[in-house]
């Protein structure tokens, strides 16, 4: 990532705008939660439903302390599974941050093990990411993909060559047992394992 380009990205989350990023899976749309009318400009941009929370990507996994509530279950997955390709959603806390639409009272966490974007979320922050599609249409693997699927709705788009990952696996730890909101690259008998037992 050249500096010019890290700088017209930094400038463009800073001004609440949506910028296209690759990740471990897929390319995402990102923006800066905490600038005002930025989540509402990813909602509108990819036809998403108010109901579906954006998932926030972090550059560390020590980060999450500051958003969620973690529990011995969350502890043991972020271990074996941070950076990568696991979202985890996890009793939210309280005044962490500004709304990303759905429950208000829990959030959905990863930490990407793309260095690209990951070194961009350790000069941004957190960031509320999604996969950079239509809501309902197939996930986009590159960055040509994404200019020419949003056009000027996106301000910036950082090009990490393609993206040909499977979605993360979503895991819900707010009731008594783990649950599996979206399959998607792990194994969910692995993880239920792991979540148990850290094995």
């Amino acid at each position: 990532m050249s500096r010019t380009q890290l700088v017209a990205l930094l400038e463009a989350l800073a001004a609440g705008s949506v910028v296209g990023v690759p990740t471990d899976t897929v390319y995402g749309l990102a923006v800066d939660p905490s600038r005002h009318g930025a989540v509402e400009r990813v909602f509108a941009l990819k036809q998403r439903p108010e109901h579906f929370a954006l998932p926030v990507l972090l550059g560390d996994p020590r980060e999450a302390e500051d958003l969620a509530e973690l529990g011995p279950a969350a502890g043991r997955l972020i271990e074996r599974y941070w950076p990568g390709p696991l979202t985890l959603v996890l009793p939210r806390r309280p005044g962490s941050g500004p709304k990303l639409g759905g429950d208000p009272t829990t959030i959905g966490l990863r930490c990407p093990a793309d260095p690209l974007v990951r070194g961009l979320l350790r000069l941004s922050g957190p960031l509320a990411v999604t996969s950079a599609n239509r809501h309902g249409e197939a996930p986009l693997h590159s960055a040509k993909e994404v200019r020419e699927r949003f056009g000027t709705g996106v301000a910036a788009v950082l090009d990490g060559g393609r993206c040909d990952g499977v979605s993360s696996t979503v895991i819900s730890l707010i009731g008594p047992e783990p649950e599996c909101l979206r399959e998607g690259a792990l194994d969910l008998g692995e993880i239920v394992a792991v979540a148990a037992t850290g094995r």
